[in-house]
C-alpha cells in the first residue's frame, strides 16, 4: 500500500493569526501561546521530581489528549467536502504548525462508519524527547507522553470512538526516530490498561466526589425554575442570591430593582421555587403591557356586567395566584387608581371585584420589580408614597451584567446548552475570540441581551461548529492581524484569507471572471464534482452555484469559437 501523503498546509497557515496589538494569537478563534520549550521542560521537570514520573506521564497524556480533542473539532469544519484521509491529517499538520513534533504518516486506514482505525506515524524532532533526554539522559521508556495524549484525543474525537495510541519506538531509547501505531481500545490485548491511563488519579477523582455533594446539597437550595438554576458566581450575583435565599424562609413582600434585562422575572420565580409555596401558583403580570382600562379587572376581577363587554364573572390575577406567588414586573407603570386598590389589598389581604358587593380573602405573596427609581417617581407625582413604602419592604438590586463580567461565560454556555436543545443543532460550544468579545461588550441590554446574542450564534454557526465572535457580533470589523506564510515568516493580513488571496490575484494580473472560474472550478474538483458540497464551500446555494458553472461554460465556448 502506498505511503499516504499529507496535503498542503496553506489552509491551516492562514488559520493561525498574530494580533501583536494586543498580545494575543489565534488559531480559527481558539487562543493559543508561544511558550519557550524549556520553560515546559522545566515545569515537566518539577514534575517529575514532585509526583513521580508515572503520574506525570498521566498527567501530560491527559492534558495532550484535551488539546488533540479541540484541534479535532477544525477538521471537518476547515476541509468540508475533502476526501477523508486529508480531512483526518488537519490534526498531524497542526501538531507540526504549532511546533511538536514532525509527523510522517506511514499507514492509514480509517472508516469512521464502521469505526475501524490503524495508523502509523513516524515523529522526527519531538520537543518531548529533546529536553527529556537533555535532565535526564537516555531512557528504558518512550518519553513523548503529551504527544501521545494529543494523538489519542485528536483521533478519538475525529473517529468518534476511542482509539489509543502506543509509542512503539522512541529516540530516547535510541530509535532512529520515534514510531506511533493507532488502534481502537478493543483491538488493543492490553486497552483496558492504556485506558486507565487516561483516567483521573485517584486524588482528583476523591475531590471530584467531595466536589459533586457540595453541589448537590448547593441544587437544594438554588433559585430554580423551568429554564433551571439562576446562573453566576460573581459577588454582585451571590449578594443579590444570599438575599433571595434569606426571604424565600419568610412571606415579606419582595422588591427586584434593577436594569431592565437583568433577570427580574428569572430572580422572582427562583424566590418562589425556594419558598414553601412551589407548589401553588406563581402568577407574573406586565403592568406596562395592560390596557389603562382594564389592569383593574385584570388584578382584581371582574362580576358579570361589571363593565361593556363583561358577560361573565372571572377572577382576577390576585385570586388566581391564591396560596402562592404574585409578580407584578414594572410595578412603577401602574396607574394611579390602580395603585390606591394595590395598596387596600395589601394592608387588608383582600380583593374586591369589580361591580362586587363582597370581598375575598387571598393568601398571596407580592415579588414587585422595577427598573424606575421610585422615590423619583414620588416626587413627580408618578407613584404613591404610601404604596412605596408598603412595597419597599425587602428590596433586594440586581447588579446589571457588566458588573459581574465574570458571570458571562457561565451564562453564555448555560444559554448555549438551552438554544441548541431548542434548535435541535450541534454546537459544541465558543471559540476563544467569542468568549472574548462577550467579556468586552459593554450589555446595554444586559442578560435579555446575552440571551439574544447566544441564540443568533446558536443560528448562523454550521452543525458541529463552534460559535465565533463573527456569528454574535455580524458587524463586528475584522482587524489587521498577522498570519503565516509558506517560509514560515510572519506577515501582514488585512481583512483575512480572502484580502490576501485578493491582493495576490491582482499582483499577478488575474482578472475577476478568470479568478471566479477558478475558484469554482476547484471547489468542484475538491467535492468531486458533488454540486451541493461545492457550493456549501463557497457560501453558495445550489442553484447560485448551477447558474455560475453554466456561465463559466458559456464563456468557454465563445472564447473556443
Amino acid at each position: 500500500m502506498a505511503t499516504p501523503q499529507l496535503p498542503s498546509d496553506r489552509d491551516l497557515r492562514r488559520l493561525v493569526q498574530f494580533s501583536s496589538g494586543d498580545g494575543r494569537i489565534w488559531l480559527a478563534g481558539q487562543r493559543m501561546v508561544l511558550v519557550h520549550a524549556a520553560a515546559l521542560s522545566s515545569l515537566r521537570r518539577e514534575l517529575i521530581n514532585t509526583i513521580g514520573p508515572n503520574a506525570t506521564r498521566r498527567l501530560l497524556l491527559r492534558a495532550g489528549f484535551a488539546a488533540g480533542e479541540q484541534d479535532a473539532a477544525l477538521a471537518r469544519q476547515i476541509r468540508t467536502g475533502r476526501p477523508l484521509q486529508e480531512m483526518f491529517a488537519v490534526g498531524p499538520q497542526l501538531h507540526m504548525l504549532e511546533g511538536s513534533v514532525q509527523v510522517t504518516p506511514e499507514l492509514l486506514n480509517l472508516d469512521p462508519e464502521a469505526g475501524s482505525f490503524h495508523g502509523i506515524f513516524r515523529w522526527d524532532h519531538s520537543w518531548e524527547v529533546e529536553t527529556h533526554v537533555r535532565d535526564f539522559g537516555p531512557q528504558a521508556e518512550p518519553v513523548c507522553w503529551m504527544l501521545l495524549g494529543y494523538a489519542s484525543g485528536y483521533t478519538s474525537a475525529f473517529m468518534g470512538r476511542p482509539i489509543l495510541y502506543k509509542e512503539v519506538a522512541c529516540e530516547a531509547c535510541g530509535a532512529a526516530s520515534c514510531r506511533i501505531e493507532g488502534r481502537p481500545v478493543a483491538e488493543w490485548p492490553d486497552g483496558e490498561q492504556l485506558s486507565r491511563d487516561y483516567d483521573a488519579d485517584s486524588l482528583l477523582l476523591k475531590l471530584e466526589s467531595l466536589a459533586s455533594e457540595v453541589q448537590s446539597l448547593r441544587s437544594s437550595l438554588q433559585a430554580a425554575d423551568d429554564l433551571g438554576p439562576l446562573v453566576g458566581h460573581s459577588r454582585a450575583f451571590n449578594a443579590a442570591l444570599d438575599l433571595l435565599r434569606k426571604a424565600a424562609a419568610t412571606n415579606v413582600t419582595v422588591l427586584l430593582t434593577g436594569e431592565t434585562g437583568v433577570g427580574k422575572e428569572r430572580f422572582a420565580r427562583g424566590l418562589h421555587a425556594m419558598s414553601a409555596r412551589k407548589d401553588k401558583p406563581f402568577i407574573a403580570v406586565n403592568c406596562a403591557a395592560l390596557p389603562g382600562d382594564l389592569i383593574e379587572s385584570e388584578l382584581f376581577g371582574a362580576e358579570k356586567g361589571a363593565y361593556t363587554g363583561s358577560t361573565g364573572s372571572r377572577p382576577g390575577r390576585f385570586e388566581r395566584a391564591d396560596g402562592g406567588t404574585l409578580f407584578l414586573d414594572e410595578l412603577g407603570e401602574l396607574p394611579l387608581p390602580a395603585q390606591a386598590k394595590l395598596l387596600r389589598v395589601l394592608q387588608d389581604g383582600a380583593v374586591e371585584r369589580l361591580g362586587a358587593t363582597q370581598v375575598r380573602k387571598v393568601n398571596v405573596r407580592i415579588v414587585a420589580a422595577t427598573n424606575l427609581d421610585l422615590v423619583e417617581a414620588v416626587k413627580s407625582g408618578r407613584f404613591r408614597q404610601d404604596l412605596m413604602y408598603r412595597i419597599d419592604v425587602y428590596p433586594i438590586p440586581i447588579p446589571a451584567l457588566r458588573e459581574r463580567p465574570e458571570d458571562i461565560e457561565p451564562l453564555a454556555l448555560h444559554l448555549l446548552q438551552r438554544f441548541t436543545s431548542l434548535h435541535e443543532k450541534a454546537v459544541p460550544g465558543f471559540t476563544d475570540r467569542a468568549l472574548d468579545a462577550l467579556r468586552h461588550h459593554d450589555w446595554p441590554g444586559n442578560v435579555r441581551e446575552l440571551e439574544n446574542l447566544v441564540e443568533r450564534g446558536v443560528i448562523l454557526a454550521g452543525a458541529g461548529e463552534m460559535v465565533d465572535a463573527c456569528h454574535l457580533f455580524p458587524s463586528l470589523p475584522r482587524r489587521s492581524e498577522m498570519t503565516v506564510n509558506q517560509a514560515g515568516r510572519l506577515e501582514r493580513s488585512e481583512g483575512g484569507p480572502a484580502a490576501t488571496v485578493a491582493r495576490e490575484a491582482l499582483g499577478k494580473g488575474v482578472n475577476l471572471e478568470d479568478l471566479e472560474s477558478e475558484l469554482i472550478q476547484a471547489a468542484m474538483q475538491a467535492s468531486e464534482g458533488n454540486l451541493s458540497a461545492a457550493a456549501r464551500m463557497l457560501g453558495l446555494t445550489r442553484p447560485q452555484m448551477s447558474y455560475r458553472l453554466e456561465r463559466i461554460k458559456a464563456r468557454n465556448a465563445d472564447s473556443a469559437e
